[in-house]
């Protein structure tokens, strides 16, 4: 189930910055350059600090094979996709809520504090597209009055909520997940957000 969602956010956020790359108007290379970021920037950060080295996607060839297949699949598909205004946010979306987890369980793996764990699942899902929004000149999302990393925060809670009830594992993944999603979702349509600081 672990290494299935993996799967699944990494061909979604990999989507996801190519869609964003391409409605950018970048070459093929670019596209491809911002397909990969997106989907290992925040892992690559997260081994890194935790002294997980070679980073995740060094160790496993997979996920350049399938950074690869989202990139051929986005280029393939982008008339249908932009047709669907909604196709990035909702790659996005199901990212954010995957690699959340991702990064919770590497925390817990390696014996950090559960306010650790949390960090670093924000920073998991959430620091892939803020290299990808910098590097397509744009302010991170994260950084915007958008809920975005606040959502994260909330699903690793939850996630060590659900640990101290003794479900199954499997469960408790899936429950986190559609948390996030769901609350990232119902961000958008209801238009939460945090008031920008002004001086």
């Amino acid at each position: 189930m672990f290494y299935l969602l993996d799967i699944i956010g990494t061909m979604a956020f990999a989507v996801s910055g190519a869609l964003t790359a391409m409605n950018k108007k970048l070459d093929p290379f670019g596209v491809y350059i911002i397909a990969f970021v997106t989907a290992v920037g925040g892992g690559t950060l997260r081994d890194i600090m935790i002294g997980r080295t070679p980073v995740g996607w060094m160790r496993d060839p997979n996920y350049v094979y399938l950074i690869t297949a989202g990139f051929f699949l986005a280029i393939i598909f982008r008339k249908k996709l932009d047709h669907l205004r909604i196709s990035l946010f909702l790659f996005d979306t199901i990212g954010l809520g995957v690699f959340t987890l991702i990064g919770l369980e590497k925390g817990i793996n390696t014996g950090l504090h559960p306010v650790i764990c949390i960090a670093l699942g924000t920073m998991t899902a959430s620091f892939g597209g803020v290299i990808r929004d910098i590097l397509c000149n744009e302010i991170p999302v994260i950084f915007r009055r958008e809920i975005y990393a606040t959502i994260c925060i909330i699903g690793g809670m939850v996630f060590f909520g659900l640990k101290k009830t003794g479900l199954e594992k499997d469960a408790i993944y899936l429950i986190t997940s559609c948390v996030i999603i769901i609350l990232r979702l119902m961000a958008v349509k209801f238009k939460w957000y945090l008031s920008p600081l002004e001086q």
